[in-house]
């Protein structure tokens, strides 16, 4: 993998790109100066843990022959007040069809976060990554 970040405006726009020519813009907070032309790089990481999750669920319940006609990931995530500021908890609200079996997508939720997510296995082990299905607690 080769990305390259350049800054594009002062203080804090970035944009980064990848071998393809896709582009990502950040930007810091408010707080230090940001201009909100750019998602956080916390942010996104924690769009990432969610986008990782989202492809290997979709993909996992596709194999099992499980359609889903709706698929939504709703992220919730609390950040230490001391610094370095990491993420004590990220909550992920998946919303799947409602017909679904439960227990079917609650199973492939566990496989993917415990075993083929990336994002999730290069995240800090004391960071409590937990879910709901569907806005019930799991």
């Amino acid at each position: 993998m080769k990305l390259e970040l350049k800054r594009i405006e002062e203080p804090f726009v970035f944009e980064v790109e990848n071998e393809d020519g896709l582009v990502c813009r950040m930007d810091a907070s408010e707080a230090i100066g940001g201009k909100r032309k750019g998602m956080r790089p916390m942010e996104l990481l924690a769009a990432s843990l969610a986008g990782c999750a989202a492809i290997d669920i979709t993909r996992m319940l596709s194999k099992k022959r499980i359609p889903t006609s709706h698929f939504s990931i709703e992220i919730d995530a609390k950040r230490s007040d001391s610094l370095p500021s990491p993420f004590e908890w990220i909550q992920l609200n998946i919303f799947v069809d409602k017909d679904i079996d439960r227990a079917q997508v609650k199973k492939v939720v566990d496989l993917t976060l415990e075993k083929y997510c990336s994002v999730s296995a290069s995240l800090n082990k004391s960071i409590s990554i937990r879910y709901s299905i569907n806005d019930e607690s799991v």
